[in-house]
Formats: C-alpha cells, structure tokens, sequence
C-alpha cells in the first residue's frame, strides 16, 4: 500500500529511531507520534495522546483516515490495545504492529514465559513461582538455590522487578517487601525465583506474524551508569550492533533452540502474535539461554539496529500486516553502530527535569552520526 498514514504510540528514544525510519519510506504519507518528544517533533506530527487511553486513540485514527498502528511501548501491548482494535469492525482494514494481549503475556508475566519457555523446550534458567500468601515456601525455596539470589517480580515493573543479590538475609527482606508489603502493586503479586546464571547477555531481535519470521541484527546494551560496568542498573546507558562475540554458531544455536521452537511453540498454544519479540538472551559458554522475552523493540537497542536497516521498515510493517512477511528480503547494511545515552546528573537517581538541551544544531560534525530523543519536550521554541 502506498501514501499510508500512520501513527506511532511512545515517546522515547525508540519510538524516535523507529520515526526516523519511517521517514524515508516512499510508502509514507503522514506520519503521526502520540506523544511524542522534541525529537519526533522534526519529523513528524507529535499528537497529545496517551496511549493507555485506546478510546481516545481510537477515535484519532478514525477522524485522521490511519491506515497502520505501530505500539512503541510494552505497556499498551500488555493491557490490550490491539485486541481493542481487532475487536471493531470499524477498523478492519487497520494494520496494527505489535502482538494482542495474549502474545504479550510473553513479556506481561514472567510466570507465564517460564512456563511457555518449559513446555517447549527452550533453554532457561531453572525457577520457582511463588503468589501472595506463599512467603514462607518461597523463603524456604531459597535453600534449594545457591547465591547469587535472582528474584523476578511477575508483572510489568518499568525495568526495576529483577532483584539479584548475594546476601540470603537481603533475598527474604526482598520476598517480604514483594508479596507482603506490595512494594510493587499488582505486578507483585506474583514472584520468580531463577537460578543464577553466570554468562554474558546478548538480544536478538525477530519480527514475525506467528508464522514466517525475519531476523533483525543482534545487539547489546550496557545497564550500569557508571564507567566501567558500575553503579546502579538503569534502563539503558548504551548499546553496540552487531554484537562482537554472536558468531556463526552462537547465532545458529539461537535460531535452533530458541527462535524458530518460539515461533513453533506459539502455534502449538494457539496464541496469534504480529509484531516483535525481543528475546533477552544469556550466553553461557558457548550456549544461549533465555534470560526474558519482551513484546516491542528494545531501548537504547532499536537505536542502533535501526540505522543497520537497508530495507524500508514500512514495507517491512506492510508485508506483515498483509500476510507477506515470508517473501519480504530483508536488507542489512553491513556496518558497526554504537549509541552513549546522556542523561541528567543523578540519574537514576533522584535528578533535574526540565533543563535546556543545548549543542543540538551541530551535534557531530559526522555524516554517519544520529541523535535521537527520549522523553524530551519542546518549550519556546527550546528542547
């Protein structure tokens, strides 16, 4: 489909790379970013919505002719909004990105992944599942696992419901605040406990309709704030693709044992998916292991897969609206990227909001370098 109006939900530095991509499609009409930030804003049309409120989205794309709706961010996946959309018949003829709530259950409950993850003989970490009112059990299941502790909490938790700690007294004050103290509400309700494992991460990204699948290039994103792999875990300080040490039989082992039994298993449970699975993986050895599954693209990681794209990503997007995906080729540039993500000072921490953002008209001095944004604003003309 040609001249396609589309709109984009989020407004972090992924759904800036993505935008950016978009933007040089001969398919694109109009482009639209609900919210959006100051980047975004450059290069397409930023529309104050928030994608948790589906009716409001939904009359937008009524009212404004949208043809395709790519979801950016996990949560409008995990609550339902392409089940909202599948469920009207006023928008059979939108293409929606992203899987519907039953597919994002991968992302939306680790308990549910494991589980998925077992049945179908993916490798993982060993694990336990605890619920509210099993605190003593899931105290008593910590003699079964050897230190290092790795607590998961089950639902959605904004990248901090992953606890790993050496300290026994620390894992079971942990296990207190989780599933008596509610320290993380409802997606709390429920606790994983994994075993440890002792390798080095690496993503591997696939977009598919539950069927045919295409492999996007491998990257690595580094968590720590500090220099050197120190300080807190944030949500992404940076990131590389491809990653050095995916070699042709790291990468063979993950399509074997992981990916296409993922796919295969989707089909075997019945649960329709269309969009992204982002799929975090430990390297053990030379073994990879699943470490979690995500519904939507990473971020920093989408900023540095994106620009390696020699296809055009909305043709990619069409071909797996319109049940084309298997005889899309998709193009990768064979080049390195690398992104360094600049935060505000104290940063995870408590930090300053609102400070001008100055040096954006000469960023790089570099033909092959790209800023994009996340969760910036535009005030007086000033990011």
């Amino acid at each position: 489909m040609s001249n396609m109006n589309v709109l984009l939900l989020g407004s972090g530095g992924r759904e800036h790379a993505i935008a950016w991509k978009l933007s040089q499609s001969s398919l694109l009409s109009k482009l639209y970013v609900a919210p959006g930030n100051a980047g975004t804003d450059q290069i397409a049309t930023n529309v104050a919505l928030d994608p948790m409120d589906f009716n409001a989205v939904d009359r937008y794309i009524r009212r404004n002719d949208i043809n395709m709706l790519i979801v950016g961010p996990e949560a409008p996946l995990v609550a339902g909004i392409v089940d909202h959309f599948q469920a009207s018949d006023k928008h059979k003829d939108l293409v929606v990105v992203g899987p519907p709530k039953a597919g994002a259950m991968l992302e939306g409950s680790k308990d549910f992944a494991k589980a998925f993850m077992v049945r179908h003989n993916i490798p993982t970490a060993d694990y336990s599942t605890f619920s509210k009112g099993e605190l003593k059990e899931a105290k008593k299941y910590l003699d079964k696992r050897t230190p290092p502790y790795v607590l998961k909490v089950d639902g959605l938790a904004a990248g901090k419901g992953v606890i790993i700690t050496e300290d026994r007294e620390e894992a079971e004050a942990t296990l207190e605040d989780i599933l008596e103290n509610a320290a993380f509400g409802e997606a709390g309700s429920r606790v994983v406990i994994e075993q440890f494992m002792d390798g080095i991460e690496v993503s591997s990204f696939v977009v598919t309709d539950g069927s045919a699948y295409r492999i996007l290039p491998s990257a690595k994103d580094y968590k720590r704030v500090g220099e050197g792999d120190t300080g807190p875990n944030t949500g992404g300080m940076g990131a590389i693709s491809p990653v050095p040490f995916v070699d042709a039989e790291f990468h063979e082992k993950t399509l074997n044992q992981i990916i296409i039994p993922t796919i295969k298993g989707l089909q075997k449970d019945d649960i329709p998916f269309n969009g992204f699975i982002f799929i975090g993986l430990m390297k053990v050895g030379s073994d990879p292991y699943v470490v979690e599954y995500n519904c939507r693209l990473g971020d920093p990681e989408s900023e540095v897969i994106l620009p390696l794209l020699k296809s055009d990503l909305l043709h990619l997007f069409d071909s797996l609206g319109s049940g084309l995906l298997s005889e899309y080729d998709l193009q990768i540039e064979n080049k390195t990227a690398a992104t360094v993500i600049l935060t505000s000072g104290g940063y995870p921490g408590e930090y300053k909001k609102g400070q001008q953002i100055k040096g954006l008209d000469n960023p790089l001095n570099d033909k092959n370098g790209l800023i994009f944004h996340a969760g910036t604003t535009l005030s007086r003309g000033k990011v």
